[in-house]
């Protein structure tokens, strides 16, 4: 079976429970799976008084890990339509992997949370895809055959793009079910994908 790894960036959890619902349902293709997170770059004092959730239980990732993976399905809250700073750090230190084909072929995905249900989702999940595709990745969405994507009797995230959540404005709402469930889809698709390219 693959390797796959759900690397994340949470300040607040949102993304951190989202990854770990992705490594679900990609554990239950037979994959074997890891979690970890990418460092965090806020000095201490300033992470604790901004009540970032310091007590994650992923291990931090490093960039030369990253090459012993099938399949890599990455996450940040969004900062401004676009990726974390702290995520965005660690991506560019892969050059060496990027220069040396490391990544070519492998399977990527992404994943995001914002407050509001128009918060920059997309620009989000793009700009998380537009660095896989630089690295040669082949890359996952979450297609519509996850349909809690189309309802509109609650609010909800979700995108043809990679598996979403809304947090709203001050952090207090969580993923929802029906996010939870497309999280599971998009780690499913993206294992059964990496077990038939590489299993």
């Amino acid at each position: 079976m693959s390797k796959v790894l759900v690397l994340y960036y949470s300040s607040y959890g949102h993304i951190e429970t989202l990854a770990n619902a992705i490594a679900e349902g990609a554990r239950a293709t037979g994959a074997h799976v890891d979690v970890k997170r990418v460092p965090e770059t806020v000095p201490l004092e300033i992470a604790q008084g901004a009540h970032f959730k310091l007590d994650q239980a992923a291990p931090v990732a490093t960039v030369a890990e990253l090459e012993h993976y099938d399949a890599i399905i990455v996450g940040t809250g969004t900062r401004f339509g676009r990726i974390s700073s702290q995520l965005a750090a660690f991506l560019d230190a892969a050059g060496g992997l990027w220069a040396r084909g490391a990544l070519n072929g492998k399977v990527g995905a992404a994943f995001t949370s914002t407050a509001s249900q128009h918060g920059g989702q997309e620009t989000t999940l793009f700009s998380i895809i537009t660095n896989l595709l630089h690295f040669g990745m082949t890359i996952v969405g979450l297609d519509y055959g996850f349909q809690g994507q189309l309802g509109v009797d609650e609010v909800v995230g979700g995108s043809p793009y990679g598996a979403t959540t809304i947090a709203a404005g001050d952090g207090s709402r969580q993923p929802s079910a029906a996010e939870l469930d497309g999280a599971r889809y998009l780690g499913k698709r993206v294992a059964d994908t990496a077990n038939k390219l590489f299993g």
